[in-house]
């Protein structure tokens, strides 16, 4: 008896790791030390020295059970950047800039070939993001997941001046709700997508091509999670001040616009100001799913949304477009009960 016959096979391990590295180096930062291997991920913080009051910010996350789609797909390449993301958007909203990421995969068996793929995918955000990916775990569950099976979450560390955090004690009534086009669905809600799809959750249900989508399903709710820091940069290097951010996530806009408020303040928000993805209507139409659920569960095609003053809102649209994503003017804030209306 020994350890491969009980299920883990450490020569698989090793053969990962050796593949993964060659994505791994593209995210490498100056600050890193050591290579990919050791026990511990090493990250230097000399440059932080030059904030005033420097402040650690931290994220973790995973990508929900968005990950069953990618494994009935056989397509592992962006499940990553799903999981980078959900961590490095929640750094960058509170206004920090995200330094590093550490993945964590758990596997029934491990082929060494697919968690390759999944470690592309987390570089490929942490390129993105312009995070160092140091360090991981991948871990073999014989007995307690299906060798096919697999799980990914992530860990992230970013920085920020504490003079720079947003924190939404400045808001405003009359201050501009900028909202930033999501890619899809993103990670949140696919318990109810895949009830709702359930039918469709073979390989060829999902690369079956639907016209009202422009692609096939599989595609369009694999779609990664648009990740946010370069474009939140973008406005501030463009010396807007954000002076309140919230990430969609799970809990959609009812859960996660009141986040970025203060008390006697609310935000008001025009469900007609930009298009809601197809994706959406298909999900409320096939589902029967009221427009309130839909609003309560996903980011309806907004990912981030910030607020600015009013005379910084042309300039904070334009700073976001420059960084490659679409802004749209969503709403403003009111004086009243903290809470979100939609109407």
């Amino acid at each position: 008896m020994d350890y491969k016959k009980a299920g883990v096979d450490i020569e698989a391990g090793y053969k990962s790791v050796e593949l993964m590295k060659k994505h791994v180096a593209k995210t490498m930062r100056p600050e890193v030390l050591g290579g990919l291997g050791g026990f511990s991920g090493a990250f230097s913080l000399s440059k932080i020295k030059e904030m005033e009051e420097p402040v650690l910010l931290s994220g973790t996350d995973g990508c929900g059970t968005k990950v069953k789609l990618a494994i009935i797909m056989d397509k592992h390449d962006t499940i990553g950047i799903d999981a980078v993301a959900m961590c490095v958007n929640d750094i960058a909203c509170a206004g920090g800039e995200p330094l590093f990421f550490l993945d964590y995969i758990a596997c029934g068996k491990n082929y060494p070939d697919k968690i390759a793929d999944i470690v592309k995918g987390v570089a490929e955000g942490c390129v993105q993001s312009e995070a160092a990916l140091i360090g991981g775990e991948t871990a073999e569950h014989p007995g307690l997941m299906p060798e096919e099976d697999y799980d990914l979450a992530g860990f992230a560390v970013g920085v920020c001046d504490k003079k720079d955090m947003v924190t939404g004690e400045n808001l405003k009534a009359g201050d501009v709700l900028i909202g930033m086009a999501s890619s899809g669905v993103h990670s949140n809600g696919f318990s109810l997508v895949r009830k709702v799809f359930e039918k469709e959750l073979t390989k060829e249900g999902l690369n079956t091509y639907y016209q009202e989508l422009g692609k096939t399903l599989g595609e369009t709710l694999l779609a990664p999670t648009r990740i946010y820091v370069k474009a939140l940069k973008s406005v501030r290097k463009a010396g807007v001040t954000i002076k309140a951010c919230s990430h969609i996530t799970g809990g959609g806009f009812y859960e996660n616009v009141p986040r970025m408020l203060k008390e006697g303040t609310r935000a008001v928000i025009n469900k007609d100001s930009y298009k809601v993805p197809a994706i959406f209507r298909l999900l409320a139409q096939k589902g029967d799913i009221a427009e309130e659920m839909m609003y309560n569960t996903f980011n309806m095609g907004i990912g981030m949304i910030v607020a600015v003053d009013p005379g910084d809102a042309d300039k904070a649209m334009e700073a976001i477009k420059a960084a490659g994503d679409v802004p749209y003017i969503i709403g403003s804030v009111e004086a009243g009960e903290k809470g979100v209306a939609l109407c």
